[in-house]
């Protein structure tokens, strides 16, 4: 398949019989944190598709997840205000000249949303008469089946399914298989919207990158990314790591106890500790912040120190970022500068107590006018765009820059080798189903 083409097989929007018909719209618009956006990136990104339904003549219901309500001990589902989709609403009716429905349904307490009563029959007739312009439906976590594996799942489908003609997924940063983002369509017509073309088409550039390739990947758990980070080192000519990631890798390398890495996720790491040594692709970064505490950042209690005294064992406290001197050593400048092709899904220090590495690096990156520069997930970018506006902003309009909207989706299609194998847009590719 020739870089940057769709697979032929992807069902596509542009090819919905949309006239007069609803169009249930799963979008990952899960950009609230305690009630308030904190980056509308991902709503802005999917105003495409938003369009091209309404210039189609369709009728859009909108769904989308935000945060993480289900309690994954108890299996309860807390339905709180700080998770609802209401900003969202608002927001978008700020920017389109629309009036939105907000639906809402009975909840219960410890199970969230366990169906769609009749009371959205009355919001379904004012959309087909054009009397709002679309619906938005609660939080897709709030429902009890679009997470769980047993009959409820089947429930929240078919309802989900009873209320449109048409299923459209513009949710590239949604790449697990639930039920309003693959269950959904194996019931209803099926096609890949605006954003998810574009996220797709832009993945060669990671999955077939022009050399050198440096990524640099840094997060707050080892264990969940061991399968991509492993995949990814294969591809890359340099790897750079951050944030708890790098610790465990450096604890594991040289037998050393770092405050807040478990014994568990050190012997994990030692997979890709003996594949350093023979390949040495990891960039050692020559500078860290030590600190006393991950609570609060106090004169005195943390320090810049050398790469040196991990090297030299004994224990050592939180490492809590990469110190910014780190990103004007000569061998890291000298990999960032050359790049053909730069990755970033980290943000490298304990926000928001420790941004001077994140953002000494971006700046860094920006320094290099050729190459190409993917960002990639939610964190990332906003810190990106509070850190270093100016940067954020001409990235917006640069054909050598691009933003996915999720890092854990580019994450495991890096692992698999193919977008085409997430389970939400493998589905979009059956004839079978989507005929």
């Amino acid at each position: 398949m020739e870089k940057g083409k769709l697979d032929p097989r992807l069902r596509l929007i542009q090819q919905a019989p949309i006239k007069g018909k609803t169009v249930l719209l799963r979008v990952d618009h899960n950009v609230v944190k305690n009630g308030q956006i904190k980056d509308p990136y991902r709503i802005d990104a999917t105003i495409g598709t938003l369009y091209a339904i309404a210039a189609g003549g369709g009728k859009p219901i909108l769904i989308t997840h935000v945060g993480r309500p289900k309690d994954k001990k108890t299996g309860n589902i807390v339905c709180r205000e700080g998770e609802s989709i209401t900003p969202i609403v608002r927001y978008l009716e700020q920017k389109l000249p629309v009036k939105i429905h907000i639906q809402e349904f009975p909840i219960d307490p410890d199970m969230g949303i366990t169906h769609m009563d009749k009371s959205i029959e009355s919001a379904l007739e004012d959309l087909r008469e054009g009397k709002i312009g679309m619906i938005y439906l609660p939080n897709s976590r709030w429902f009890r089946g679009e997470q769980s594996k047993g009959p409820e799942r089947e429930i929240l489908a078919e309802e989900l399914s009873s209320l449109a003609d048409l299923f459209v997924n513009d949710a590239f940063g949604s790449w697990r298989a639930h039920a309003s983002t693959y269950d959904i369509a194996d019931r209803l017509p099926s096609f890949a919207g605006i954003l998810l073309q574009k996220e797709l088409m832009n993945l060669h550039r990671v999955l077939e990158p022009e050399r050198p390739f440096v990524a640099v990947v840094a997060g707050a758990k080892y264990d969940t990314k061991i399968g991509p980070l492993k995949a990814l080192y294969k591809r890359v000519d340099h790897l750079i790591l951050g944030g708890l990631m790098y610790n465990t890798f450096l604890a594991a390398r040289y037998g050393v106890d770092i405050a807040g890495v478990s014994d568990e996720d050190r012997a994990l790491a030692m997979e890709l500790v003996e594949l350093d040594r023979e390949e040495n692709k990891i960039l050692e970064m020559p500078y860290l912040v030590e600190s006393e505490s991950t609570e609060e950042r106090i004169e005195g209690q943390y320090r810049s120190i050398g790469i040196d005294k991990v090297r030299e064992g004994g224990d050592v406290k939180y490492i809590l970022d990469i110190a910014p001197e780190s990103f004007q050593d000569k061998r890291v400048v000298d990999v960032i500068t050359t790049a053909k092709t730069i990755f970033v899904n980290a943000v490298m220090g304990l926000m928001p107590l420790f941004f001077e590495g994140s953002r000494a690096l971006y700046r860094l990156i920006a320094e290099n006018d050729s190459t190409t520069r993917l960002f990639a997930g939610g964190d990332t970018l906003q810190e990106l765009r509070n850190l270093c506006p100016g940067i954020y902003m001409a990235g917006l309009d640069d054909p050598d820059s691009y933003y996915f909207t999720g890092g854990g989706s580019v994450l495991a299609a890096i692992e698999q080798g193919t977008p085409y194998g997430l389970k939400p847009v493998e589905i979009l590719m059956d004839y079978r189903r989507n005929a």
